[in-house]
């Protein structure tokens, strides 16, 4: 494997097509598409400060890097690639790309990030930025921090586990999403999705839970949320107070107390819904 040390490279695809490379300390500066095409390519303590740096690549592992503001669009199109320990500056960084792991690694930028990738591992991630991991698919996130609207919208079968998602509009119009021990704040939580799971959260959310097909919800809490479970098919067990309860479709609600129930008549069968109060 060749290696490179402590190099300043600059200009248009600088390493086109490297290979078989392990890449030490080295600066990507001034010129798109530095590793463009590249493959089994090792990067440690290297830095990319412009466009595209690393699309239609393979098997690719980061350690201890930085992808500066202007690095933007960077990793597109790239298949098996591991970054860890790692600092990312620049939006809408990872599209279209397979076989991805990230563990300790922040992005201060997330907007459209991690878009429509698949087979994805995430592990103590902190990301602020919206529309984060749109359309992605078999997903298991371990320790993610989240600021930012819409996060995996359209996204299909995501595993999440203690994690902070600040997020409004969080999981609309997705399949097969179960969250563990996890704590959600946003309005608007799981609208239009399909087979969504809570166990041990906690969520606040205006018009949560509303327009879902199966929701289920086991040692939840529920805080600050009103107008709930909207159109839903719904089997929650709630050890909290629930604010209000709108128009469900169908299925069991368990609580410890309800603040309002509505239930209009011309708009549901009421009787499809069973509703039972601790208190």
């Amino acid at each position: 494997m060749k290696e490179i040390h402590q190099k300043f490279l600059t200009g248009e695809r600088a390493l086109f097509q490297a290979a078989d490379m392990k890449i030490c300390d080295t600066i990507f500066d001034d010129g798109e598409s530095p590793l463009k095409h590249s493959k089994n390519i090792e990067l440690y303590g290297s830095m990319f400060k412009w466009k595209y740096p690393l699309w239609y690549s393979e098997n690719i592992t980061m350690s201890g890097c930085s992808v500066f503001e202007m690095g933007r669009a960077g990793i597109w199109y790239t298949n098996n690639i591991s970054i860890t320990d790692t600092v990312i500056e620049a939006p809408k960084n990872l599209r279209r790309c397979s076989g991805v792991l990230l563990e300790n690694v922040s992005f201060s930028n997330a907007a459209e990030t991690l878009w429509s990738c698949k087979n994805v591992t995430l592990r103590n991630v902190t990301a602020k930025g919206d529309y984060f991991a749109m359309n992605c698919s078999d997903t298991e996130a371990d320790g993610v921090k989240l600021f930012g609207n819409y996060c995996f919208d359209g996204a299909e079968n995501i595993i999440v586990r203690n994690s902070t998602l600040l997020s409004k509009d969080a999981f609309w119009n997705c399949e097969n999403v179960t969250v563990y021990d996890s704590f959600i704040s946003g309005e608007y939580f799981g609208w239009n999705s399909k087979n969504i799971t809570l166990v041990n959260c906690t969520v606040e959310s205006l018009q949560g839970m509303c327009y879902i097909e199966n929701l289920v919800m086991k040692n939840c809490k529920l805080i600050n949320t009103t107008l709930a479970f909207e159109y839903s098919t719904v089997n929650a067990e709630i050890i909290s107070h629930i604010d209000s309860i709108k128009n469900p479709y169908g299925g069991v609600i368990k609580a410890r107390s309800i603040g309002e129930i509505i239930m209009e008549n011309d708009k549901i069968d009421k009787s499809k819904t069973d509703i039972i109060c601790e208190e």
